[in-house]
């Protein structure tokens, strides 16, 4: 069978504003002394959050699920969670949501009420009221008694998606108390809303941190674009990560190995699968938060259009992480122009900027251009959420084409805290040029890993001069730079620069682009403002010492940060790739 083009939305709802209005409305030909007003209170604000994890883990995979490569799984899976169902899933899912009160009202014995919300915003707000103990869902609306009226009225309302689209909803939830009594009607609004997904930033401590683990079987995915290549050197990966941790002050529980299936285990990019953010309501006894994590758009139709998936690693978030306080959101669309890039849509593609003036809650930044982009629809998404306005820079030239691996935010000592570190390859081809001057231009940089060529240092100078291949990474860079010091404010020479080589690979269709020859620094996992992982450079040594090693720790120690070396040159860095790409992390919510 064919597929029709769909945009596909799993449930979920948050923000916040209110107003409280009062209306008469008099009944035709009534004469009676009106009744008193109603009131509708809202004790802890208006702030409403999208109720999507799992407090009861009653969302569980079947088995099978990891491999089935259908969206209907994805689907299915997406769909479970708390805003689900008609319940209120214990005391902890309770605090997921938002009460409003209706204070003792003096009523007539045949006084009617009803409360609601407006029929475009049902699919996304369910009311809960107290009866006899319990919480007993309204839906979208429901009457309640004169009795109740009386004794006065406890409501719960429950946030069921996050805004994906503002020009469908932008997230207003307009809870009304409608009471007929002694012959007129009156009501009482609460306008609440839903709370705005914050992208989380690399300041932010790490609490868990993921990567992958070799499966069995081949595990070569067929609904995601990843290397042919089998990993390897995972042994050296993990055991480094473990230190890097460790050393960091991660408890060794907070560190997670994830094997994946025989079907697809060698998509070992955890970064790419999810965007992790979350979601905080302000209340009278502090700020309630729920992890929101966003997954890749990554979607795949079979060549015959007879079978269609999202990326199957995703799956792993609903089977491991979703949870008490952990939700899922997948957004994506068929709908999509010839410009939309799988590989634009793996989610290391997607970072923030930390808070700065102007920008309280910083900013997403993102790699598009008009021919090579991310999922239209998972943009407006991020978009939509209003507090963190995306920068959006090229990456168009890069094989892989992701923002993380240009740019790192670090610590830094300026008034705000943080800089950003880049590769920088003119930096590289300098200290190239000083091994050289010492003697050592037949040296092999590469000589301990599994890569196939190891051109000696004479012959990366070589091959540079006859194509330019580090001058064209570092003008692309210079403008990604350029963009982002109008945007924030950063001078040039508070940057970190980190020795990084390229050259240019054919990307398909007549087209070449660049990736990092020697392992891109800035691609790295900060595991605190003052911990920072990247990858082991294997750079040119000049008297037993990496050059390349100890200029990057000399650049990031003058800006107070810590240098912890991963080995990932089999495991990632060969199959395109770095220690960010294969880790994520949840880190510590303000």
């Amino acid at each position: 069978m064919t597929h029709r083009p769909v945009t596909r939305v799993s449930l979920v709802s948050p923000l916040a504003c209110a107003a409280v209005l009062a209306a008469l409305v008099p009944a035709a030909g009534a004469q009676a002394a009106p009744a008193a007003a109603p009131r509708l209170l809202a004790p802890q604000g208006t702030e409403l959050l999208p109720n999507l994890d799992d407090d009861a883990r009653r969302c569980t995979l079947r088995p099978g699920d990891l491999d089935r490569l259908d969206t209907a799984v994805d689907e299915r899976l997406a769909a479970c969670n708390d805003a689900a169902d008609e319940v209120v899933n214990g005391a902890a899912d309770l605090e997921d949501l938002t009460p409003l009160r209706v204070p003792p009202t003096a009523t007539g014995a045949g006084a009617s009420a009803r409360v609601s919300v407006p029929a475009a915003q049902a699919r996304y707000a369910r009311i809960f009221v107290e009866r006899g103990g319990r919480y007993v869902s309204l839906g979208a609306g429901g009457p309640l008694g004169a009795d109740e009226l009386r004794r006065g009225v406890r409501l719960a309302v429950e946030g069921r998606d996050v805004v994906r689209d503002r020009a469908r909803w932008d997230g207003r939830v307009d809870v009304t108390l409608t009471v007929t009594d002694r012959g007129a009607t009156r009501g009482a609004t609460v306008r609440l809303r839903v709370v705005p997904v914050l992208l989380q930033h690399d300041l932010q401590p790490a609490r868990h941190v993921f990567a992958a683990a070799p499966g069995p079987g081949t595990g070569q995915p067929a609904e995601v674009p990843v290397s042919s290549r089998r990993p390897g050197g995972w042994d050296a990966f993990a055991g480094s990560l473990r230190t890097a941790a460790r050393d960091s002050g991660l408890p060794a529980r907070a560190l997670r190995f994830q094997p994946g299936t025989a079907e697809w285990w060698r998509d070992v990019w955890r970064q790419d699968i999810a965007e992790p953010g979350y979601v905080t309501k302000q209340t009278p006894e502090g700020p309630r938060t729920m992890r929101i994590l966003l997954r890749s758009p990554n979607h795949w139709t079979s060549p015959d259009g007879r079978a269609a998936s999202l990326r199957r690693a995703g799956r792993l978030l609903y089977r491991d992480l979703r949870g008490p306080g952990v939700g899922i959101v997948q957004q994506y669309t068929t709908r999509r122009d010839a410009g939309v890039d799988e590989l634009l849509n793996f989610t290391g593609n997607v970072e923030s900027l930390p808070p700065y003036p102007g920008h309280p809650q910083g900013r997403i930044l993102y790699g598009a251009t008009p021919e090579r982009h991310p999922d239209p629809s998972f943009v407006t998404m991020l978009r939509s959420q209003g507090r963190q306005e995306p920068l959006v820079l090229d990456t168009s030239w890069l094989l892989v084409g992701h923002v993380d691996e240009t740019v790192h935010v670090v610590r830094a000592g300026n008034a705000r805290g943080w800089t950003l570190a880049y590769s920088d390859p003119r930096l590289a081809l300098d200290l190239l040029r000083r091994a050289h001057r010492a003697g050592e231009g037949g040296q092999v940089p590469f000589a301990d890993t599994d890569a196939r060529e190891k051109p000696t240092v004479d012959q990366m100078l070589d091959h540079e001069r006859r194509t330019g291949d580090n001058a064209d990474a570092a003008r692309r860079i210079d403008g990604q730079l350029s963009v982002l010091l109008r945007a924030t404010g950063l001078r040039r020479d508070e940057l970190v620069p980190l020795p990084v080589l390229y050259a240019q690979e054919d990307a398909g269709g007549g087209v070449r682009r660049h990736r990092a020859l020697s392992p891109a620094l800035a691609n790295g996992l900060s595991l605190t403002a003052r911990d920072f992982a990247p990858p082991a450079p294997h750079g040119p040594r000049v008297g037993g010492r990496d050059l390349f090693r100890d200029e990057a720790e000399r650049r990031l120690r003058a800006q107070g940060v810590r240098v912890h070396w991963v080995e990932d040159f089999s495991w990632a860095h060969l199959g395109g790739g770095e220690v960010h790409c294969a880790t994520n992390a949840l880190r510590q919510v303000p």
